[in-house]
């Protein structure tokens, strides 16, 4: 069976967030073969312990990649925006050649139906595949096609299946880091307006109902398919909640629908830390 293989990268803060993330992936994929790419700066060993045991609980694999500083010396970072946000646009040079695609998700999310299917897509030669949040009109991208000099939709970041193979070869990394010090005065999520801005047009577009669902925005999903996409509809046809924003679940007074889901999650993930 071949492996499916996920990237994450983050700090020691969104560990909480990553082992409901990846126990919502476990319970969601029963019998898949899954490994685990964490990239990181600086996430101790004795938490990547409890990660390594939650993954082996579920007959997965965590590999555990530190990523040295130096190799980001002179590339535009703050505090909001740290090193980290540029290691899954750097995927292909970070992660083994002997992988030839990945599959990036950010910890905010909920796998909640299986991933195969867009595992196995085929990408039709395209670098990466994501989903756009259109929203309720085209107001948002018309801005975001402005304010980049762009004309496809603005692609979310927070789910990204690469073709290392081909990002090995198109993407350099001065590029990137240059296009960041050039654009920096108009990028307001860089990870998210560097991949658009320098590989939008090489990026095939994905249903974001199934595959990178706004988690805020359940009545706009509702209207939008004229009733379809209720809340039944949802649970058995989506594949992956994201929880995008400030407002996260795991905070106090969390107001948006599928918190209390992620709270079912958070439970089964705290159980597991004792199995």
């Amino acid at each position: 069976m071949v492996p499916i293989h996920i990237m994450v990268t983050l700090d020691e803060n969104y560990i909480p967030p990553l082992r409901v993330m990846l126990t919502s992936l476990f319970v969601n994929n029963p019998g898949e073969k899954i490994e685990i790419w964490m990239l990181h700066r600086s996430i101790p060993e004795m938490e990547t312990n409890k990660l390594r045991k939650l993954c082996k609980n579920y007959n997965a694999v965590l590999h555990s990649l530190h990523v040295a500083d130096e190799l980001f010396h002179g590339a535009p970072a703050t505090s909001r925006y740290p090193h980290e946000m540029y290691y899954r646009l750097l995927a292909p040079h970070l992660l083994p050649d002997t992988l030839d695609r990945v599959l990036y998700l950010d910890p905010d999310i909920l796998v909640i139906n299986p991933l195969l299917s867009l595992w196995d897509l085929d990408m039709q030669g395209y670098l990466f595949a994501a989903a756009a949040h259109t929203g309720k009109t085209e107001f948002a991208n018309d801005i975001n096609r402005i304010r980049l000099g762009t004309e496809h939709d603005y692609f979310n970041s927070g789910i990204l299946l690469i073709d290392l193979a081909k990002g090995r070869k198109e993407i350099d990394t001065q590029e990137v880091f240059q296009y960041a010090e050039e654009h920096k005065k108009e990028l307001l999520l860089p990870d998210q307006d560097i991949l658009n801005g320098l590989y939008g047009s090489r990026i095939l577009e994905l249903d974001d109902t199934i595959w990178n669902y706004d988690a805020r925005n359940y009545s706009s999903y509702f209207l939008r398919s004229a009733g379809q996409a209720n809340m039944d509809w949802v649970m058995q046809n989506t594949a992956i909640l994201h929880f995008c924003g400030s407002a996260k679940p795991w905070k106090p007074l969390y107001r948006h629908r599928f918190g209390i889901l992620y709270k079912h999650y958070m439970q089964l993930a705290a159980r597991s830390i004792f199995c």
